[in-house]
């Protein structure tokens, strides 16, 4: 069987154009006829044309090419229209094959566009040879016609996908190099443990993303990523409440490191009573209020106050809301952030 795509297709198809050459001189003998069978059996649309381009044989595989029947008799191909790979007709005395026997010459790594008439396009390969007599006479052609549309479709997608990757890590550097304008601190110790505790949570949401297939990034599971290392045994000093909200990418790159913000600043978060998060969502999509409070009230220096609102300044510029804060129901009177976020429903 041929390999239709691998590197060894010119060579197979001049020992075809050679053994049908050589079983014309054989006319009405079974040599013919057998090789006829073969050509028949072949997956690959093959066809011959005499010395003026007229087609004198094509086999089965060449009518689902075609998605037509092909007649004896036809000018230069069995395909009902022809393109040129970037849209362009290609008429039919122009294509390959009349080409091959114009010039009297092989024809190869040419692409073409084949249209049936059902509308449906097809990208292929051909690879026309001439057929030549004992005397070297031009008596007419061979082509084989390779389907190459599941490759096209594969490259365009592999296009698609590095498009998307070189977009989508574009997106994670600038966030990662606005989390490193906006660290501040007074020694290198400082500003290391800062910097890498932002970027824990940068990541921990990008592990949600690509478990999504990156569709987005539940809010629920952003805030019980980020306030887990905090959790007691028994699951008692963390209370969780909030509708199921999906949110894009960008925005909850932005919330995540908010997030982390509002639960790493507090002094002795070891020792506070406990944490709380919760959200509200309006009727349609969208998360009206995100709010992370510890359980006591405790004095915060002043450097933190402003590292952590120059966080939630980027979180709210993200979400594309005027910022303001409002208490949720049970958080004791604590005003952390509030935030209007556009999102999807999970």
């Amino acid at each position: 069987m041929l390999d239709l795509f691998g590197q060894a297709d010119e060579a197979r198809i001049g020992e075809i154009a050679a053994g049908y050459a050589a079983n014309r001189t054989e006319a009405g003998t079974d040599s013919e006829r057998r090789f006829r069978d073969l050509l028949q059996a072949l997956p690959a649309a093959i066809y011959t044309t005499d010395a003026e381009g007229c087609i004198t044989f094509f086999n089965r595989a060449c009518i689902d090419f075609a998605g037509r029947m092909p007649k004896i008799g036809e000018m230069w191909c069995v395909t009902w229209k022809l393109y040129l790979p970037d849209g362009t007709a290609l008429p039919h005395d122009e294509c390959p094959m009349a080409i091959a026997l114009k010039q009297n010459r092989p024809v190869r790594d040419v692409e073409a566009v084949a249209e049936r008439p059902d509308g449906s396009r097809i990208c292929f390969m051909p690879y026309p040879t001439p057929l030549r007599d004992e005397r070297g006479r031009l008596v007419g052609a061979v082509n084989m016609l390779v389907d190459i549309t599941a490759r096209k479709e594969a490259e365009q997608r592999m296009l698609l996908l590095t498009s998307e990757v070189d977009h989508r890590s574009n997106n994670l550097l600038a966030v990662a190099q606005a989390m490193l304008r906006l660290t501040k601190a007074d020694t290198a110790e400082e500003f290391q443990t800062v910097f890498a505790g932002r970027l824990s949570a940068l990541a921990n949401v990008q592990r949600l993303f690509s478990a999504s297939r990156w569709t987005g990034a539940n809010l629920k599971t952003i805030v019980e990523e980020e306030l887990r290392p905090y959790a007691s045994r028994d699951g008692e000093r963390i209370r969780i409440a909030g509708d199921d909200v999906r949110l894009p990418p960008t925005l909850a790159q932005s919330i995540a490191v908010a997030l982390h913000e509002l639960a790493t600043t507090p002094p002795n978060m070891a020792r506070c009573r406990g944490l709380r998060a919760g959200w509200r969502s309006a009727g349609r999509p969208m998360v009206q209020s995100l709010s992370c409070c510890t359980g006591r009230r405790a004095a915060v220096p002043g450097s933190t106050r402003r590292r952590r609102a120059r966080a939630l300044e980027s979180a709210r510029s993200t979400a594309s809301s005027g910022p303001c804060a409002e208490p949720l129901p049970g958080s004791g009177g604590r005003k952390d952030w509030f935030a209007n976020c556009p999102s999807r429903k999970a």
